[in-house]
């Protein structure tokens, strides 16, 4: 370690001296130690010298235009390789700014780290500059939440952090350092940081033996089995035990959130219009790794008299709004494993039944699809958004990966677009937030270089972060954005419409007719206006081209709302 901090050397010349260390410069070496390599930031002088700490341990530090776009983007970043993600902000307005990214990262399972700034402890209830209690803002949305209250701690309590994003379903920590904290240094043979080889139980947890004996019995059992995987799925990495579950039991697979892209769209047992249907005909009902959530009606849209088996990471999640015949905690992936391993110690008793069951969905599945191409193939102008999303389907490759930011248009899209390959669909998840395309486009450029990454936005959604578009250019990570543009919030706009009819339905839901195409060229990218439909893929496939960060906007028709809107109990 000597050797790693000989630039913060105590200004003593004896060669006893013992050598010390910042506290911004143990921040750096804690999270390289964890295999953080780049950190989200917006600056502050609260947390500078962490700036200098990361300077020499190697992390890279992309700097934004808003703090909320650091925690999006570090909650991104762990999304798509698997470790947490970073973000740093400094006190006050940078550690609120900050709380819709974080809050996003809760409700969608993501690992990733705040360290706020705070005033120094020296000042403690004097009304420092941005002081504020970030602790007790964060504590409800995260797994864990602390202030670091001496030098030497530092790095423990960084490691601690990261323990517990890790612990039953992942989710975000937060830390606060104050500034003199922060500032000071301390002896380096005074200091512990962690190894997470050394600290960190294994979380590959099956439970309990006998469910998976129980489950297998149920599954082998069964004539009308389905499958909905969910984000855990993905988080788990899971995607080889999922399809060869569904294989070597003939179950017919669905997916939402992170878990699509789990099977090729050309898979026979992957299926996406028809879950309704199949939740209505099922006689065992497998809910892998998501909750019975608003996006499962809290559970009620399973039949009532099927047996329902969850499987989640999250004690907790498990029977919360609706009963279960049989409930696993552990990873999913493993799970998944040991029940496929275990049929094979049963006599299969429905696997003609299911395949009965399974030809049924298809031909269900096939009048859907073909229900929607007037929609999917409309020359309409303004643009039908289902032709939209089909030229996106169609444009898309093994490597490209999608993300959707925005309520109506990327509604729409969740019925069409089908990517290619797992972990190549982002969303907020739950939570529902706006705004996260342009960090989740930064973040999933930077993480995998080799990838083309498309996002899908709303107009309003857009608004939200668009300018750290700029960010993207700045750092040489360049995406494909597509602007579905009605000129309004369209997903409240039905709703208020609904209720209240037209004339107050229009109220501060009009957002103006914006030409982002120029917005993009302003900046230094590229950008592109459409208005036909058969302009789409030419003008998606002349931005790839461009090899330049770039925005497509395509002005879609503001009077035509996705089904998923219209059924939203809120608007009932």
């Amino acid at each position: 370690m000597a050797e790693n901090v000989s630039r913060q050397e105590s200004s003593g010349r004896g060669s006893s001296e013992k050598m010390k260390i910042s506290g911004g410069h143990l921040v750096a070496k804690a999270l390289k130690n964890e295999g953080i390599d780049v950190i989200f930031t917006l600056c502050g002088g609260h947390i500078i010298d962490i700036y200098d700490g990361c300077l020499d341990e190697g992390i890279d530090i992309i700097d934004v235009r808003h703090d909320q776009v650091a925690a999006h983007a570090a909650d991104a970043y762990a999304r798509v390789t698997g470790k947490p993600g970073c973000a740093v902000v400094t006190a006050g307005p940078g550690t609120t700014d900050a709380v819709t990214g974080v809050a996003n990262a809760f409700r969608a399972e993501s690992p990733m780290l705040l360290i706020g700034g705070q005033g120094a402890l020296s000042q403690h209830k004097m009304g420092s500059l941005q002081d504020l209690p970030h602790v007790e803002i964060m504590r409800p949305i995260t797994k864990f939440a602390a202030t670091v209250y001496t030098t030497e701690r530092i790095a423990d309590m960084i490691s601690m952090a990261f323990r517990e994003c890790f612990h039953g379903a992942p989710g975000p920590a937060f830390l606060e350092i104050p500034r003199d904290v922060l500032d000071a240094t301390v002896d380096v043979d005074k200091v512990r940081i962690p190894e997470p080889g050394k600290y960190r139980a294994s979380t590959k947890s099956v439970g309990d033996p006998r469910d998976i004996e129980r489950l297998a019995e149920i599954l082998v059992r069964s004539e009308r089995p389905c499958v909905l995987f969910g984000s855990q799925v993905w988080t788990c990495r899971a995607t080889e035990a999922a399809v060869e579950f569904c294989k070597r039991l003939n179950i017919p697979a669905y997916t939402n959130g992170a878990a699509r892209g789990t099977f090729h769209p050309n898979d026979e047992h992957h299926f996406q219009q028809t879950r309704r249907y199949a939740f209505d005909n099922a006689d065992v009902i497998l809910i892998v790794g998501t909750p019975f959530d608003f996006r499962l009606g809290y559970g009620r849209r399973l039949r009532a008299d099927a047996t329902v088996v969850q499987i989640d990471l999250d004690y907790r999640t498990v029977g919360k709004n609706r009963d279960v015949s049989l409930g696993l905690v552990g990873d999913v992936g493993a799970i998944l494993s040991a029940v496929t391993q275990a049929t094979s110690g049963f006599i299969d008793k429905g696997t003609a039944k299911r395949e009965e069951w399974r030809k049924r969905l298809r031909a269900e599945e096939t009048r859907l699809e073909q229900a929607l191409l007037p929609q999917r193939l409309s020359n309409a102008v303004p643009i039908h958004p289902l032709r939209l999303a089909h030229e996106i389907d169609a444009f898309l490759t093994e490597e490209s990966i999608f993300i959707g930011d925005g309520g109506d248009v990327v509604t729409f899209s969740a019925s069409v677009i089908k990517p290619k390959a797992p972990g190549h669909w982002m969303d907020p998840g739950p939570l529902g937030t706006l705004g996260i395309g342009t960090p989740f486009a930064l973040a999933a450029k930077r993480a995998r270089p080799d990838k083309e990454v498309i996002c899908l936005f709303g107009d309003g959604a857009f608004g939200l972060t668009g300018w750290d578009f700029e960010t993207c250019i700045r750092f040489n990570l360049p995406f494909i954005g597509v602007i579905g543009n009605n000129s309004h919030m369209n997903q409240i706009r039905y709703g208020q419409i609904a209720r209240y009819g037209k004339e107050r339905g229009e109220v501060a839901n009009y957002l103006g007719n914006v030409r982002f195409d120029e917005f993009a060229r302003i900046l230094g990218g590229y950008g592109e206006e459409v208005k036909e439909p058969d302009q789409i893929g030419p003008a998606l496939r002349r931005a790839r081209e461009s090899g330049r960060c770039a925005l497509i906007n395509v002005w879609v028709d503001p009077d035509v709302f996705a089904p998923g809107t219209m059924n939203q109990t809120m608007y009932k």
